[in-house]
């Protein structure tokens, strides 16, 4: 309630209870979106442009055959894929030849969207921490036809000691993730979101507010070392995109002010994307760097309807 108005938090809450859209993302190293669209179509698959921002994205409304196993889907034509998870690839921007790091990649929809946005040029490190989520990732990456990609197994913390140098470093967090109840209703009941101010609690796996801090103070760590595995030399990159799940300030503008105090070089840039509302330079009597109004909170229901949020 104190991140939110009234309305806000009422339409927080209902959108909790409901399922998120199906959403597609073409891929377009084997194939374009109009021709994926007429392929699917003829299936009998009800869909369309998920929005103006978006060259690749299909929401699907009604299907008569199943959406994950397509002759289309088997070929990797398409990714099935959240809308929202689209963002931080965009807001990355990789650009053809460079070297990119996704330090927490499994299933591979963000590795994958990165590998085609580099057309199969350059080299993409696809990590994960879990060594059984790299099978379907390694899966996705053989589906999608990515020919550019390494898949390895790291704590993200080890980095930049494995490797470093990279153009671009994308870092989509592990986190409380509430931010996607709707899509994982058992986050009502796994964690208490004390610093999120949810109407709910629950004696099971997150129990204290020292839990939630111990999350971030993970985030903390890995966001040093996305920053630190970045060539800030780098002819074409230097960026690193810092994205979660989570609708907490501990986890998001938190996580970005504490970045900036620790490395001084770094600065914050604008995501380019034109939707979403800025993220707080200050919030329960705690003051964050001046430059946080240019990170972006973005919900997916408008991200939806308008391409805007």
């Amino acid at each position: 309630m104190r991140l939110f108005s009234v309305d806000e938090a009422l339409a927080f809450f209902e959108s909790n209870e409901s399922p998120r859209p199906v959403t597609i993302r073409a891929n377009t190293l084997r194939t374009r979106r109009r021709d994926l669209a007429q392929a699917l179509i003829a299936r009998g698959v009800q869909l369309e442009p998920i929005g103006k921002w978006s060259k690749t994205g299909l929401q699907v409304f009604e299907s008569t055959v199943p959406v994950g196993a397509t002759p289309e889907y088997l070929a990797g034509h398409y990714m099935l894929q959240a809308a929202s998870s689209f963002l931080p690839v965009i807001a990355l921007a990789p650009q053809p030849n460079e070297r990119v790091l996704d330090m927490a990649s499994a299933p591979g929809g963000k590795t994958t969207y990165i590998s085609a946005l580099l057309q199969n040029t350059g080299l993409v490190f696809a990590n994960d921490s879990n060594k059984a989520r790299t099978k379907s990732l390694t899966a996705n990456v053989h589906r999608m036809g990515c020919k550019n990609v390494v898949v390895c197994n790291y704590d993200a913390r080890e980095f930049p000691r494995v490797m470093g140098g990279f153009d671009r470093v994308l870092l989509d967090a592990p986190c409380s993730g509430t931010g996607v109840i709707s899509k994982d209703a058992s986050v009502k009941v796994n964690k208490v979101c004390l610093r999120s101010r949810f109407l709910f609690r629950a004696f099971t796996d997150f129990q204290t507010e020292r839990d939630f801090q111990l999350l971030a103070q993970l985030q903390k760590q890995l966001i040093l070392c996305a920053i630190d595995s970045c060539n800030p030399n780098s002819a074409t990159g230097g960026y690193v995109v810092y994205s979660t799940c989570s609708i907490t300030v501990d986890e998001d503008e938190a996580v970005v002010d504490y970045a900036l105090k620790k490395r001084p070089h770094v600065k914050l840039v604008s995501t380019g994307l034109e939707f979403g509302v800025e993220g707080f330079k200050s919030f329960e009597g705690k003051q964050f760097h001046d430059s946080l109004n240019l990170t972006r909170r973005v919900s997916y229901l408008p991200l939806m309807t308008m391409g805007r949020s």
